[in-house]
């Protein structure tokens, strides 16, 4: 298969890109978070192209994406006066809500459970394409499962070329890592997977909300039960520089790598992108010094741990 690689500043181009979704294909697309590898989510068809292609297991959910708020009511059953709290406070941005589901939304896409997740997202290419295409959209990180989510369109062509459609380029993401994920369905509403919204600022806008998630709770989020983000070198986590020197000495026939991040943003930014960097010279272990787990500190470590193969 041919993989076009058309730009998200021409407006033909987007023309097109929405085309091949209504026709069943894959796409993949920048948003604000990583880039998406986007299907129609009411083609179960489709949407089986996406697990087959990233080699995803069907039991890991997928998000789905809209463009305008009449959507919703197409596609879940109930919307909470808090839900609406934080559709009006965060979207469009990178937030996913998790409601009860209506049957039209097919049941691959939900891993067979009766919930869905949606997300409007800001970045303007992702949304031209969806108002173009006017179908919701699934969107998974644009990336063979388990590789570093991609952040570039390079990214993309790396882990898929001759595998989709098409890639629309809109340059890097500004976020660099996937939407923050609250479960509406619970009371008190349950945060499943941390993001650049934080758990302090989502319940400023709708009081308290946990994190303990029962099994089935995991179930209705991606990013919950399998390895991700993980490049082909071993990744270990330390806190101080004396941590590893010892460690360094001994594994310089190995290439080390240390990865070193002033904040919570340059580490979301820059990891992944680093990560593949990496495998790229051939480096065979990546030591990354470890951030402090607060604000969106939290969600960045969260990836990292999930990434790393020890502490």
């Amino acid at each position: 298969m041919k993989t076009s690689i058309f730009s998200c500043s021409e407006r033909g181009s987007l023309k097109q890109a929405a085309k091949l979704l209504v026709q069943g294909n894959l796409v993949a697309f920048p948003t604000e978070t990583v880039y998406g590898l986007g299907a129609n989510a009411l083609d179960p068809e489709a949407v089986m192209k996406i697990f087959q292609v990233k080699k995803r297991p069907q039991d890991n959910p997928l998000i789905v994406h809209i463009a305008k708020e009449e959507q919703i009511q197409e596609l879940v059953t109930y919307i909470s006066e808090k839900s609406k709290i934080l559709m009006k406070t965060f979207w469009p941005g990178p937030l996913t809500i998790i409601f009860e589901k209506k049957e039209v939304v097919p049941a691959i896409v939900s891993a067979n459970l009766p919930y869905v997740a949606l997300r409007m997202p800001s970045h303007p290419c992702a949304l031209a394409l969806l108002r173009e295409a006017n179908v919701p959209i699934v969107a998974p990180s644009a990336n063979l499962s388990g590789r570093p989510s991609p952040t570039k369109a390079e990214h993309v062509r790396e882990d898929l070329r001759g595998k989709i459609s098409c890639i629309l380029d809109g340059g890097q993401v500004p976020i660099g890592i996937e939407s923050t994920v609250i479960d509406m369905t619970t009371e008190p509403p349950t945060l499943l997977r941390p993001g650049k919204i934080t758990k302090e600022e989502i319940e400023k806008s709708i009081g308290s909300i946990t994190t303990k998630t029962t099994k089935l709770e995991e179930y209705k989020s991606p990013g919950m039960k399998y390895k991700h983000y993980s490049p082909k070198a071993k990744v270990i986590l330390f806190k101080e520089e004396k941590d590893i020197r010892e460690l360094l000495a001994k594994k310089q026939k190995e290439s080390p790598l240390v990865l070193v991040y002033s904040n919570a943003e340059e580490m979301a930014h820059s990891l992944f992108a680093d990560f593949r960097s990496a495998d790229a010279k051939g480096h065979k272990i990546i030591f990354v010094q470890e951030i402090e787990e607060k604000g969106f500190g939290e969600a960045v470590m969260n990836r990292l741990r999930k990434a790393a193969a020890k502490k």
